[in-house]
């Protein structure tokens, strides 16, 4: 039985729908595909400026006459509750909903409508086939996170074995939990790695160290997917030595889409079906190819909520070689993530204090924005951007956090401040170690 796309499917996602959907997008000659995306550009706008309110308080009763003139979409105008954004006919019991990780320091919740989300799924599913990989029977090594509540840590194990994976938890990666990943390459007959880009490398140079090949050790290994992470080349060059495969590198943003996927031929193929990917100025005015910019994007199909010129926050070129139909990414400056040595030897990386920032993301949070510092083995401090002081019953849920995603005895100080440092490229890093 196919228990992935069943699962999707009973939880409503039409997914055969969004399959043959997408079938018949990819099946759009060159010649028509601006057509296209100008179509449904337009219906996508008409549906929000018509449907939803918060969006129409963001053009401000202007009247827009050129795509460029709209205005570009920020992570800071979707912090305010959800119910807001909503456009008319959706209720949150009846959309997709889930929040950003924070990654960028503006975290939110968002949501889709049933119908765009299995469309997401469709593009996944169709990306990895790309190389073998059928997510209904294929064999997941799964390097991710997890809930360490009883109700939610059994329930993400469930939906692994629904899907044909097995996770490793990401929040210790010493040696001893590093040789206790190794022996279950040793029995289980994997046949991809996905997961976040840290933990990934982490584990390859563990298998450096013991001068080990994975492939050798694990025979039925075909292809290894990363993602969330920039993955560097010298770390792409680590990866396929001690993997023994090839190395696939992801790019996507859980509120939109999969963005960007490695093809077969080694280019980043952006997501041309349903998204609009744009490469702006300063002023939101689209630049040439090859030229570097930021990556706003648009989401085709999400009628539950705007994503209209979104911005994701990264900074990318597009290749000279691009098309309507076959827009490659050629340069993009990723999200990276610091490495945190705990004192008891543990090896956690950086993603894992998306768990730990999980209390205070929430819908009615006074935080804007945040970052954590790592400043000694023990000692953690939160920089944030708020309305007011966090209060002490916060402050506990934060300490509680920190002692179950990462271990006890942690000193945590929370430090509110007007402004957080950006990088040359405008985002903020989440988490950085100074030891």
């Amino acid at each position: 039985m196919n228990w992935f796309d069943f699962t999707l499917k009973l939880k409503k996602f039409p997914l055969t729908e969004a399959k043959q959907q997408l079938k018949e997008i990819q099946e759009i000659s060159n010649d028509d595909y601006t057509a296209y995306l100008t179509k449904q550009k337009q219906e996508i706008l008409n549906h929000h400026q018509t449907h939803n309110n918060f969006y129409k308080a963001l053009l401000q009763g202007k009247k827009i006459t050129n795509w460029e003139d709209l205005p570009i979409l920020t992570k800071k105008d979707l912090q305010q509750p959800l119910e807001e954004r909503l456009s008319d006919g959706y209720s949150i019991t009846e959309v997709y909903v889930n929040k950003t990780s924070g990654s960028s320091g503006h975290p939110f919740i968002f949501a889709k409508d049933k119908y765009a989300h299995a469309l997401t799924w469709s593009v996944i599913m169709n990306r990895f086939g790309w190389f073998g990989i059928d997510f209904n029977s294929s064999y997941q090594a799964r390097f991710y996170g997890i809930p360490l509540d009883k109700i939610g840590y059994y329930t993400e194990r469930l939906k692994d074995w629904l899907a044909t994976r097995y996770r490793f938890p990401i929040f210790n990666l010493n040696e001893a939990k590093l040789e206790e990943f190794l022996g279950h390459f040793k029995k289980k007959k994997f046949d991809y790695i996905n997961g976040y880009t840290s933990s990934i490398v982490l584990f390859a140079k563990y298998l450096q160290q013991k001068d080990l090949i994975l492939k050798d050790i694990c025979p039925s290994l075909k292809v290894c997917m990363v993602t969330s992470e920039m993955l560097f080349e010298e770390d792409k060059i680590l990866l396929e030595k001690y993997l023994g495969i090839p190395i696939v590198n992801e790019y996507g943003a859980s509120e939109l889409d999969l963005i960007a996927f490695q093809n077969p031929n080694g280019n980043w193929s952006l997501n041309h079906e349903t998204l609009f990917i744009e490469i702006v100025n300063k002023n939101g005015k689209t630049l040439p190819l090859g030229e570097e910019g930021r990556l706003v994007i648009t989401s085709l199909y999400n009628k539950a909520h705007p994503f209209i010129r979104y911005e994701i926050g990264d900074i990318g070129v597009l290749d000279e070689k691009s098309t309507p139909k076959n827009p490659i990414l050629k340069k993009m400056i990723g999200r990276t993530s610091d490495v945190a040595h705990l004192p008891s030897g543990k090896v956690v990386p950086g993603l894992t204090f998306y768990y730990v920032t999980k209390s205070i993301i929430e819908e009615n949070s006074i935080v804007n924005e945040f970052v954590i510092h790592q400043l000694a083995k023990d000692k953690f401090k939160i920089l944030y951007v708020a309305e007011a002081d966090l209060s002490q019953h916060k402050f506990q849920e934060i300490i509680k956090a920190v002692e179950t995603y990462l271990e006890p005895n942690l000193q945590v100080k929370l430090e509110r401040v007007a402004i957080l440092k950006r990088t040359k490229g405008g985002k903020l890093k989440q988490f950085e170690s100074f030891i």
